[in-house]
């Protein structure tokens, strides 16, 4: 399963730019639409040298990178949530995804007026925060209806269970009230198990794109810098780029993208910077399975124990789940291979509960 990341912003800032230079132009496919907007959902590989490394070395049959999804919307969020009917579908995209990306324009177009009449990324940037907070507060009030209905005929167990989420909504309320998004307060960890279900948009890590013209690519650290000063919040971040220019240079091959990019001063691709920011918004670290004559890359959350990466490769791994022969990363590449691995005692037996590292590479044990 990949990471899924859903993209939104104002209208005529470049989401589909963003997008399309994000999955190299590759939609999946669309269908979903409201008020004449068509969601799009595409796809990227991961950028992970050690894979390549490590196929190199292994010479498997087959090499797979992780992925991120991406759904381009197309739609405002505040037109999804009043929106009836297929408007809640869409949204639901946003819902299910783990982060979202919001993209603010910062370049000039004649060609393309801002909806707003004028360029200004801070009002922008405050616009998209005030329709995520409308979103969590909607379906609060309809939570806390729904509760209130419930506590007239309720008995007393379920009436304390109602009662307390009941007191954990309402404070969440109150400091959506003071635009302070969900993300940004410490929650305990039993109410926030409670509140995942109803995956609010402002408790998703956020990552602003501004979306910037090739005239400012010289500037684009100390935009970074100044916007970051004044937005900078828990599970939230800021970069620029320009996705016209990034969008171009993911039709090009590697080497003739870089080169383009050494003209322009960068360093990296805008794909590389988005999915880097997103990893490490979200928390995520890598590991690699060898199995089948396949090696492959698999995101996780830091922290995660063996059997539930097992799980994250098929459920039948994590059911039958015996043990899993873990070796890091540097140590293979110090010994060479995984019998030197085995032989020099580099190759480590774990068992469920061990915390699998960024790196690590593993063969699962098990048996259904």
């Amino acid at each position: 399963m990949s990471i899924a990341v859903g993209i939104i912003g104002p209208g005529k800032s470049g989401k589909s730019t963003i997008f399309n230079a994000l999955t190299g132009g590759k939609a999946e496919g669309g269908g979903l639409s409201v008020d004449g907007h068509t969601t799009h959902i595409g796809a990227a590989r991961v950028p992970e040298p050690r894979l390549k490394t490590l196929a190199d070395m292994l010479q498997p049959k087959k090499v797979v990178p992780a992925e991120v999804r991406y759904i381009d919307v197309g739609a405002s969020v505040k037109s999804l949530v009043t929106g009836p009917g297929i408007g809640g579908e869409l949204l639901n995209h946003l819902s299910n995804a783990d982060a979202l990306i919001n993209v603010v324009r910062a370049f000039a177009d004649d060609s393309v007026p801002h909806p707003e009449g004028s360029l200004d990324v801070e009002r922008d940037i405050a616009n998209m925060n005030l329709e995520l907070v409308f979103s969590d507060l909607t379906i609060i009030e309809r939570r806390l209806e729904r509760i209130e209905t419930s506590l007239k005929g309720a008995k007393p167990p379920e009436r304390q269970a109602a009662l307390h989420e009941q007191e954990i909504i309402q404070r969440l309320k109150a400091e959506l009230e003071k635009d302070i998004p969900i993300r940004a307060l410490s929650l305990a960890a039993a109410d926030a198990r409670l509140l995942a279900g109803f995956q609010f948009l402002t408790a998703k890590p956020l990552l602003t794109v501004v979306n910037i013209g090739e005239e400012q690519l010289p500037q684009v650290s100390d935009l970074e810098t100044e916007l970051s000063s004044r937005h900078k919040q828990e599970k939230s971040r800021i970069i620029a780029l320009c996705g016209k220019l990034e969008m171009e240079l993911g039709q090009l091959d590697e080497p003739a993208a870089a080169e383009f990019r050494a003209d322009f001063g960068l360093t990296e691709s805008g794909l590389d910077r988005v999915i880097q920011q997103s990893y490490e918004l979200l928390g995520l670290v890598s590991f690699f399975s060898t199995a089948h004559e396949e090696v492959r890359a698999w995101s996780i959350p830091h922290g995660t124990s063996a059997v539930k990466a097992a799980g994250k490769i098929h459920s039948d791994m994590e059911r039958g789940f015996i043990r899993a022969e873990v070796i890091s990363y540097h140590d293979l590449m110090k010994c060479g291979s995984l019998s030197e691995g085995r032989k020099h005692g580099l190759l480590r037996l774990e068992g469920k509960e061990y915390i699998v590292q960024d790196g690590d590479v593993i063969t699962f044990l098990f048996n259904v």
